[in-house]
């Protein structure tokens, strides 16, 4: 089987559409990494991922109807896919299988 390799960004937008469930655009992937994470992400890196994994085939999007909020103009949302499900599931076994690997003592944490 060929493992597909998400970076750590990608890794976390794709996250982030599969835990908004359907409700995924640009700017609330944007906000929720940033209240989750703590991590600053600027709208053009999110939305350069989005189309990036949607190349790939981990996610799909559509446009919604027009807002007056938006000024008439349509949100692409996005949802992630059969093969990105599939991508999350391989890098999180992967992780464990690699976390189980690590000797008890070989991670110190100094002050705690």
């Amino acid at each position: 089987m060929r493992r597909t390799y998400l970076g750590e960004f990608e890794e976390v937008v794709l996250l982030m559409v599969a835990i908004l469930n359907g409700g995924a655009y640009g700017v609330t992937v944007s906000q929720e990494l940033e209240q989750h994470t703590g991590r600053q992400v600027t709208f053009g890196a999110v939305h350069n991922t989005l189309i990036r994994l949607e190349e790939k085939g981990f996610v799909q999007s559509e446009l919604g109807g027009a807002t007056q909020e938006r000024g008439g103009r349509r949100k692409r949302l996005f949802t992630i896919t059969g093969a990105g499900s599939r991508a999350l599931l391989e890098v999180q076994q992967l992780r464990s299988q690699l976390w189980q690997l690590v000797p008890p003592h070989a991670i110190k944490l100094s002050g705690l």
